[in-house]
């Protein structure tokens, strides 16, 4: 087919005549695309925003990892029966003595942070907040990807000693030192004063990726030297009498020539669940591959078991995994929503055609009066596909404008993030328009077809 400027033109312009004519009817015929756009745009913005977030929080856990942790509910139970021969067996807890074995036994092992968490108190120039004192090793910076925005890593030294230094977060920073530079300041933490060393980056989290990991917020942690807990705070591993009545009501008295007698108590303390045992209280551990994952995980319960004489006061969890399995089904859910959102788009260009088919039968002594007076046949295929194309494209700006709408109206009001790409807005875009040409052909053949002087004679 050969058409001009000039032509392609004066089809256009009489096929928005007839859109603009007709206004009521070509605005229900653009809802059925209308609604496919923006859905299709909502949907991925949805998705996306969930696909995001499930990123962002594999990067929290680190990549890799395998975490431990005590598990004192289960072991409380265990030990409650007496009719369990398990009743009793004695774990010494999770230990750094673990931490050595897991780093000479197990092969693959890329990095290991043992970490003691502290509940306790920050005290500066009058101003005390609550925190958490967090005894760390240097791989805990890697392993949790957190760099430093000043001051420098621990040394050697203070590592082995347990020198009173620390690392503070970026919140830590903004609320005690707002206007000066923290490094070699000191902070009192507890009932120790310790020297700041180091300032960590910002670290942005979302409240649903604490909630849904169960972390907490890291800007407002104190990182200190594992040994500097163990030696100036407290060292669970260290057995006294006194923390032996505090945990199973037993009270020793002494007598004679270092003779000693145990008399169980019958206070209220006994009824109270036993405190934390365990030395540490969260060991992550870095494998070099991730299909060593699982097999690592289960060599390391198993190994963890046997040094805990057989009490399983712990649990391991691949956190990475759980994301990635959910990350696959985010994935399929988003397929689904996008084929939903497909369909009403399908349901729409069917319409267009619909009415496009009433539009040719009701219109027919004008087309009859245009082929009559000298126009082609192209030229009546051409009007009507423009007012097809129109209505569909007309449809796809509208529906662009609103599914964004939606978006952040999403985001806003059900606290859901979403995340909106130029890719799905161009993508539902062209497929409006095209589904708008393809229904549009099927009328617009109809119409050149017709028999102008059997048209002209239509009433």
């Amino acid at each position: 087919m050969d058409f001009n400027k000039k032509s392609l033109l004066s089809n256009f312009y009489i096929a928005m005549e007839a859109v603009i004519a007709n206004k009521l009817r070509s605005l229900l015929t653009a809802l059925g695309i209308i609604f496919g756009v923006a859905a299709v745009i909502a949907m991925l913005a949805i998705g996306n925003g969930a696909q995001s977030e499930i990123l962002e929080q594999i990067e929290l856990v680190g990549v890799n990892n395998i975490i431990v942790k005590p598990n004192i509910e289960q072991v409380e139970q265990t030990l409650g029966d007496d009719t369990d021969e398990d009743s009793n067996k004695f774990s010494p807890g999770l230990k750094l003595l673990d931490v050595e074995s897991i780093r000479e036994n197990i092969p693959g092992v890329k990095r290991l942070s043992p970490e003691i968490l502290l509940e306790t108190y920050i005290i500066k120039n009058g101003i005390r907040r609550s925190s958490k004192l967090v005894g760390v090793e240097p791989s805990y910076f890697e392993v949790a990807n957190f760099e430093l925005q000043r001051g420098k890593m621990f040394s050697e030294m203070q590592l082995r000693k347990g020198t009173p230094v620390c690392i503070i977060g970026k919140g830590i920073q903004s609320k005690f030192f707002p206007r000066e530079n923290p490094i070699g300041k000191k902070i009192k933490v507890g009932s120790q004063w310790l020297e700041v060393v180091g300032v960590l980056k910002e670290r942005f989290i979302s409240e649903k990726a604490i909630s849904n990991l169960g972390i907490r917020d890291y800007n407002m942690d104190v990182y200190t030297p594992i040994q500097t807990v163990l030696v100036r705070y407290i060292n669970r591993d260290l057995v006294t009498g006194s923390g032996l009545k505090k945990n199973f009501g037993t009270s020793f008295r002494s007598f004679g020539r270092g003779g000693f007698s145990i008399t169980t108590t019958t206070s209220d303390d006994s009824d109270k669940k036993p405190s934390n045992y365990h030395q540490i209280d969260r060991l992550v551990v870095q494998v070099n591959e991730s299909e060593k994952l699982n097999p690592t995980a289960d060599v390391l319960a198993r190994m963890l078991e046997r040094r805990h004489f057989g009490v399983v006061d712990f649990e391991v969890s691949i956190p990475e995994l759980l994301l990635k399995q959910q990350q696959r089904t985010q994935n399929i859910f988003n397929i689904v929503l996008a084929a939903i959102a497909a369909i009403s788009l399908l349901v729409g260009g069917i319409g267009i055609m619909n009415i496009m088919l009433a539009s040719v039968l009701e219109r027919i002594k004008e087309i009859g009066l245009r082929l009559s007076i000298g126009a082609k046949k192209a030229d009546i295929i051409m009007q009507f596909l423009f007012e097809s194309v129109v209505i569909s494209v007309s449809g796809g700006i509208v529906g662009v404008i609103l599914g964004v709408g939606l978006a952040y109206a999403v985001s806003s009001l059900a606290d859901f993030p979403t995340q909106i790409s130029f890719t799905s807005i161009l993508i539902s875009f062209g497929v409006a328009a095209t589904v708008g040409l393809i229904f549009g052909i099927t009328p617009a053949k109809r119409a050149a077809e017709q028999d102008p002087i059997t048209s002209l004679r239509h009433e």
